[in-house]
């Protein structure tokens, strides 16, 4: 996709890009998948999901998983079921599914809950979600499930020296295990023209947040997707000696509206 697909939501607006990898051969598919799921007049679901390239079919786990979360939301609200609920119905029932693949695929899966202004972030594995102010504040930043992940949240790596460490692309919790394990984030109150960005490792593998969220702020959200995946495309394609991994590349950006008044 060279440029962004647009979408309105109740509470904003949603961008999408998502591009295979610049090294990838012709053949080979882009194993990211993503989610953009108006639920009625104030709910939505975003997810992004990057099928584990180190795995067989890690393609097929990324597609399988976003349509079972798919489908799992959209019988559950029929049903005027809880979407925190349906979510972690989704993340359960899409492990399920990819584990009877009985292939060794896997994926993460980043998922936020919108409701309104109201967000809750949820995650499994590396793909990151990142919840900022229009200012630039990081209000939320998750966690990756991985060894670098989890020096840089204990203050043993810092962002930088975590772009360019030699295991950044291990993990340690992957939506196809038997011990997979749901991170549940806390709720959240969007403030007018605050911003979500979800986006699999080929981005955040390439930028460091400081970049990431200068580009997220400027502008609308289409312009900021598609200014976002250039700049990740050029680090990858030259690197001029700073931390680089080709990959592909999925960038969700939301934009809270809410309070704006027609």
């Amino acid at each position: 996709m060279e440029t962004p697909v647009l979408e309105r939501l109740p509470g904003g607006m949603a961008s999408l890009i998502t591009r295979r990898s610049p090294i990838a051969e012709q053949s080979e598919p882009n194993e990211d998948s993503a989610l953009i799921l108006p639920c009625d007049r104030n709910r939505a679901v975003l997810a992004v999901a990057d099928g584990c390239g180190g795995t067989n079919s890690g393609e097929v786990a990324s597609r399988i998983t976003i349509e079972k979360l798919a489908e799992v939301v959209r019988a559950g609200i029929v049903a005027e079921r809880d979407l925190r609920d349906l979510i972690l119905d989704g993340f359960e029932q899409a492990n399920k599914a990819v584990l009877e693949l009985s292939v060794g695929a896997m994926t993460t899966l980043a998922v936020v809950e919108v409701d309104g202004s109201i967000v809750r972030p949820y995650h499994v594995g590396d793909s990151a979600i990142i919840i900022m102010s229009s200012r630039g504040t990081i209000k939320f930043q998750s966690v990756a499930h991985s060894p670098v992940g989890y020096a840089v949240e204990a203050g043993v790596l810092d962002e930088h020296e975590a772009l360019g460490h030699a295991d950044r692309h291990l993990i340690s919790n992957v939506v196809g295990s038997p011990d997979m394990r749901i991170d549940i984030g806390s709720s959240f109150t969007l403030a007018q023209q605050d911003s979500i960005l979800i986006a699999s490792d080929g981005l955040f593998d390439n930028l460091d947040p400081e970049t990431l969220i200068t580009l997220a702020c400027k502008g609308s959200p289409d312009r900021s997707t598609r200014i976002i995946a250039d700049a990740a495309f050029e680090r990858m394609c030259n690197t001029n000696g700073k931390p680089s991994h080709p990959d592909d590349l999925t960038c969700l950006l939301y934009r809270n509206r809410y309070q704006i008044k027609k």
